[in-house]
């Protein structure tokens, strides 16, 4: 019994000193000791180089760094052994094992490079990624130009639609209509594809929900390769959200107050450690908008004389928005990716309206229009990717799928009076749900030094479903009557298979790249059949309509290099523009009775051929990036507006296929630096434009868009840096008019203001910005009809300031860990730390 209990006590007590041991060595082990090094090649030190020390026993103990401009790197790591390796633009990759004792120097790795040429990101067709800080508002790309975000300070506290305003080669107008190269058939994507953060068709509503401080860089692309999604004949504007680069726990915070009233608070969380990255982006804000419209309408003819319609619409918006992902490295080579959004936005607006006749017997009639309106909108989205890739050459697979899903609800409630008397009180109801299914898979397999093969499939189906409701009450009945042509449900679904073929190679001072894309649509879509004699009488029938197109989309782009950062670029594609949903559905919500947009069923798409001759240069205090370009549109879609034959007051605003148009012109960008201490950023787009086309009805000509001239859209940023702290920005935009036989569009100017503080050493960052400094930004246009002249002004908003103020917590180490080539064409995971949207 005693020499039991003596065992028992020997036990225990050898027992806790192996536990003390156990538990010193292991906290020695994880005492980290700071070691340094130097990466370099024969020439000296290799800048920018990523080098990751993977702990052989410990996963958890690994960390990386980015080597500075000379090669130097710093890191803490715990004594160990571990796999190093060393990845650098053209370079071959490095791999070495090594021991890590104590504190102090280890010893220089010397990195072999590739035997290629140094590329740059204009004549590599696929791109490079450079992890260093880029001092260039823009950069110029094969096929797109790349515009940093962080370059705009009047866009600080601001959202989408005030970041676009300022993007090379892009206009807003005042409605929030987003135009490239004069055109707004514009394809928007998130991180590469359609997503749920722009909504179901909600326009300048869509673009003010996502906030400026969430987005890292524009996306530009002109004149998309095949390997994107052929839609949008005017280009693509790809919207590169922000990612995690930086071990550890990091983020930033920003709020904004404005006026007109606005307020927004956001936040950027990112966490990386070992094989895991998290992310969340969200917040939420509210804004108020001023809407003033005014149009004058003479007639030549008939008892009425001239029509006047003034109205202002005031509106408060609550938007909402979160982001949640997570990326997961199985393997070195392997990575899946999983994130979730969801986006809510509230609207409620009062548009009063008083419509003014002038008779030609000299009497006057009021009429008024006091409407009440409310929308929601909630978008949500699921998206799941795994991406490998199979050897250390290149060749990689990527798989992903997106779920969205969005629903839209708009009610209004309009009362009428003529000459102060009510006349009737009309209210509609409106709701939309669109379910989106996105699959895609990207092969990329390199060939030799210098050429690329990509192959990839991508399947969309979406399909809308509408429901419109109106009813009217006149002031001599007792029950509401149910207006037919306003009224009853609706279905789109649209699905589309995608096919890609794409090469490209190098060869000396020539780079080109080839591509292929098949598209095979199929549309069906339905409708309540109404008789055009008895628009609102129920006919108890449905129309159904089917669509199908099969399409080859080519394209070819090439660049020579005369030096490097030295070149010139020629690209061609073909694009196409499929109508939306609304544009074919003959029904539409009656917010303006008197101004009515109504779908067109009969509808069809229209191609078009572009053509670009580019030439880029860069130095370190200019840039000069000219591109001439010519687009020849096929069947291309314009609006009509139609007078009413029993009102003559009222008009319908409709799309057809009408003829063709040519537009040449001249697209140029370039920055200058005179000074270290201010900045200039300009572009100027010189373009003119040849329409040719009649529309009849009847065989009455209704609307003729003939038309030849040339127009301009100029900006100019002067960026000012006072110290390291303190910098201001100036921005002057001016838009030239167009017109044509139906229309005639004066120029618009106006001028931005932004300034921007750091404080808290480095750690915050107060911004001040003016937009419409002088109230100038409205849009006046003349139009042309049978027998009347209609002129109309409108101004979206009147002039805005805001005041913001930015924390950030916790910078880590930066990083940048490639591994696998990524598809810098698509962007479709959006970096290595952020899954596809």
């Amino acid at each position: 019994m005693e020499r039991t209990e003596i065992v028992s006590v020997f036990q225990k007590k050898f027992f806790g000193l192996a536990l003390t041991i156990g538990a010193t060595s292991f906290i020695m082990a994880q005492q980290k000791v700071n070691v340094s090094g130097n990466v370099k090649d024969t020439n000296g030190g290799v800048g920018y180089a990523s080098i990751t020390f993977k702990n052989q026993q410990n996963s958890q103990l690994s960390d990386a760094a980015l080597a500075d401009a000379d090669g130097n790197y710093k890191l803490d790591l715990a004594p160990g052994s571990y796999d190093v390796s060393i990845e650098a633009v053209d370079y071959k990759k490095f791999t070495q094992t090594i021991r890590v004792e104590k504190a102090g120097a280890i010893a220089p790795f010397v990195v072999v490079s590739d035997g290629k040429a140094n590329l740059n990101n204009t004549t590599d067709i696929q791109g490079v990624v450079i992890t260093a800080q880029s001092t260039k508002p823009y950069k110029v790309e094969l096929d797109k130009k790349t515009y940093d975000v962080k370059s705009d300070l009047t866009a600080v506290g601001g959202n989408l639609q005030d970041v676009l305003q300022n993007v090379p080669s892009v206009s807003v107008d005042t409605d929030g209509t987003v135009s490239m190269r004069g055109s707004s058939n514009v394809r928007f994507l998130v991180n590469g594809k359609p997503s749920a953060l722009l909504g179901i068709d909600d326009g300048a509503n869509a673009l003010q929900a996502i906030p400026a401080d969430q987005i890292e860089r524009i996306e530009v692309i002109t004149n998309p390769s095949a390997k994107y999604d052929a839609s949008g004949t005017a280009g693509i504007l790809n919207i590169i959200l922000k990612k995690t680069t930086k071990l550890g726990f990091n983020g930033s915070v920003i709020g904004t107050l404005g006026y007109l009233p606005k307020t927004n608070l956001n936040t950027n969380l990112s966490w990386k450690k070992g094989n895991w990255s998290w992310f969340l982006n969200g917040g939420g804000g509210y804004q108020e908008n001023k809407n003033t419209n005014r149009s004058t309408t003479n007639y030549t003819s008939g008892d009425l004389l001239s029509f006047n319609q003034n109205s202002i619409n005031e509106s408060k918006n609550n938007n909402y928005n979160a982001n949640l992902g997570v990326v997961y490295d199985i393997s070195p080579n392997t990575s899946v990716n999983l994130s979730g959004t969801i986006r809510t936005f509230e609207n409620e607006s009062t548009n009063p309206i008083k419509y003014t006749n002038y008779n030609r017997d000299g009497s006057i009639d009021f009429t008024t229009r006091d409407a009440i309106g409310r929308n929601t909108n909630t978008g949500m989205q699921g998206d799941f990717g795994i991406d490998h890739k199979f050897d250390d050459k290149g060749q990689n697979i990527s798989l992903s799928l997106s779920l969205q899903s969005n629903q839209s609800s708009n009610d209004s409630k309009i009362t009428a009076t003529d000459n102060n008397i009510f006349s009737s009180l009309t209210t509609s109801k409106t709701k939309t749900e669109n379910k989106s299914v996105i699959a895609k898979v990207d092969y990329e397999l390199p060939i030799g030094e210098n050429s690329l093969f990509n192959a990839g499939y991508r399947l969309d189906h979406n399909n809308n479903d509408y429901d419109f409701f109106t009813q009217r009450l006149l002031a001599d009945e007792t029950n509401p009557t149910i207006l037919g042509r306003f009224t009853g449900p609706a279905n789109y679904t649209e699905t589309f298979n995608a096919f890609y073929l794409q090469f490209k190679s190098k060869i000396g001072a020539l780079s080109y790249q080839v591509g292929l894309r098949d598209e095979l649509t199929n549309v069906n879509f339905n409708y309540p059949t109404r008789n055009l004699l008895q628009p609102d009488v129920d006919t108890g029938q449905t129309t159904d309509k089917k669509k199908n197109y099969n399409n080859l989309f080519p394209s070819v782009f090439l660049s020579y290099d005369f030096a490097k950062n030295n070149q010139i670029l020629l690209n061609y594609s073909r694009r196409i523009d499929r109508p939306r949903s609304f544009f074919l559905i003959p029904i539409s919500s009656p917010n303006d009775v008197r101004n009515v947009f109504q779908g067109n069923p009969d509808l069809n798409p229209s191609y078009i051929d572009s053509f670009e001759l580019g030439y880029n240069l860069s130095k370190s205090k200019v840039t000069i990036n000219p591109t001439l370009y010519y687009r020849k549109e096929k069947d291309n879609i314009q609006f009509a507006i139609i007078q009413d034959i029993t009102d003559p007051g009222a008009f319908t605003l409709g799309p057809n296929n009408v003829g063709s148009e040519d537009r040449y012109g001249l697209d140029f960008n370039g920055t200058y630096d005179p000074f270290s201490w201010w900045k200039i950023m300009g572009n100027i787009d010189l373009f003119g434009y040849k329409t040719r086309g009649d529309l009849y009805i009847n065989n009455v000509l209704v609307q003729s868009y003939n038309g030849d001239g040339f127009s301009s859209r100029a900006r100019l940023a002067n960026t000012f840096r006072f110290d390291k702290t303190f910098s201001i920005q100036i921005q002057s935009n001016f838009r030239g008019g167009q017109k044509n036989a139906s229309q005639n569009q004066k120029s618009i100017y106006f001028f931005n203001l932004g300034a921007t503080k750091t404080i808290w050493k480095g750690n915050g960052t107060l911004a001040f910005n003016i937009q419409d400094i002088f109230n100038t930004r409205a849009r006046e246009t003349t139009n042309y009809g049978p027998n009347y002249t209609r002129d109309m002004y409108m101004q979206w908003n009147p002039r805005q300031f805001s005041l913001s103020l930015t924390y950030r917590f916790k910078q880590g180490e930066k990083i940048e860990q490639p591994k696998r080539k990524k598809d810098i064409n698509s962007n479709s995971n959006g970096g290595d730390d952020m899954p596809p949207m």
